[in-house]
């Protein structure tokens, strides 16, 4: 019992091919107590009309209430007093990757509660895309609009 026949860490091992005991983990090996949402995190849905739809929806729900429905950080609650959010134009969001979007969704900022809890992981990458979508229209030329789409939008009130 005092001499047990095992493997040690960084020694040498003669049962694998390379000789190295310490082996690197097949991709897509999930640790023991590694929450599953911390892989869907990782997993980016392609962007879909659907996609979309479920973003604008969660984003209505979640992020309205402090950003505004258009994301200029002039909701209601910034209305009644408490901290007016970053609009979503900013330089400094416009600049920001998607993998930072979802962590301050994730883990909130500020001010802002983290949302871990109440939204998973499928439903805060809709609503990524839903504030890119966003940004892009905020910031798209009117000459881009094609004619059809400017006209229904100027008779729009």
């Amino acid at each position: 019992m005092s001499d047990q026949p095992k493997y040690k860490p960084y020694r040498d091992g003669k049962l694998f091919p390379d000789g190295i005991t310490s082996q690197t983990s097949p991709q897509g090996t999930v640790a023991r107590g590694e929450p599953a949402e911390s892989v869907a995190n990782e997993v980016r849905p392609a962007m879909t009309a659907a996609l979309l739809g479920r973003g604008q929806e969660r984003f209505d729900i979640y992020c309205a209430p402090c950003h505004g429905r258009d994301g200029t950080g002039n909701g209601l609650i910034p209305q009644r007093g408490y901290p007016r959010p970053s609009g979503y134009y900013d330089e400094r969001l416009l600049k920001a990757s998607d993998r930072y979007l979802m962590h301050v969704i994730a883990g909130g900022y500020g001010a802002m509660y983290p949302y871990a809890s109440r939204i998973s992981p499928a439903d805060r990458w809709a609503i990524v895309a839903y504030i890119r979508a966003l940004q892009l229209s905020h910031n798209i030329p009117v000459t881009e609009i094609d004619a059809a789409m400017r006209g229904q939008l100027e008779a729009t009130p």
